[in-house]
């Protein structure tokens, strides 16, 4: 199990940061930058959670400030990640200015929301002690931004043929996510669901690299 999932966590982030760098190398426009900084963003800060969670495998110390600290950490990149994807969206496809203008406002909106939460002392990252209601509060501007994330590439899935499956991994990484984010702390073999969501992730990185050449 722990070698297993040690190797899995490593090669992903692997993947993540080396497909940020072979994007913002190969693209220069303003959709190169979008697509590798969301890479490097995600690959990192994911980073801050997997590395200590690898480390806790295979040396004997008590990584729990360290794991909720990395989960504080990628809960703001994974915000951050999905405003990326909004941004490129709106590079891809034709928008009216008032209308991305009044979504942007919104989007960030809920980010600073989710933010704020997520750095109230109620979530006891650092010392484990977690609970549903924390869980549920923090991943509701999370999950809203997750939606209108979907419904955008949704609309747009037979304009452009790279991005056509982007509205389906976003879906089913949010899926595999929620029941970790808010029941992880009463089952922790929930955790589990974090595997294919993090395939999910690659998939929509897989997307950025073929784009790369466009």
């Amino acid at each position: 199990m722990k070698y297993g999932e040690s190797t899995f966590d490593i090669i992903y982030l692997l993947f993540a940061i080396i497909s940020g760098i072979v994007i913002l190398a190969k693209r220069r426009d303003s959709i190169g930058k979008l697509m590798g900084s969301a890479a490097l963003i995600l690959g990192c800060g994911d980073a801050f959670h997997l590395v200590p969670r690898v480390l806790n495998y295979f040396i004997e110390s008590d990584f729990t400030a360290w794991l909720g600290f990395g989960k504080l950490v990628t809960s703001i990149t994974m915000t951050f990640f999905y405003m990326l994807i909004f941004f490129l969206h709106t590079k891809l496809f034709t928008w009216e200015e008032g209308k991305k203008k009044s979504m942007a406002i919104f989007l960030w909106l809920l980010t600073a929301c989710r933010i704020f939460i997520c750095f109230l002392p109620g979530n006891h990252w650092l010392t484990g002690e977690g609970s549903v209601l924390w869980g549920c509060l923090r991943n509701i501007p999370f999950i809203s931004i997750g939606i209108l994330i979907v419904i955008i590439y949704f609309k747009t899935r037979r304009e452009n043929p790279l991005f056509k499956r982007m509205w389906l991994y976003v879906s089913l990484s949010f899926l595999f996510y929620i029941p970790v984010a808010v029941f992880a702390s009463l089952f922790p073999l929930l955790g589990m669901l974090m595997l294919p969501k993090t395939v999910c992730y690659m998939l929509m990185l897989g997307i950025f690299l073929k784009a790369k050449r466009s």
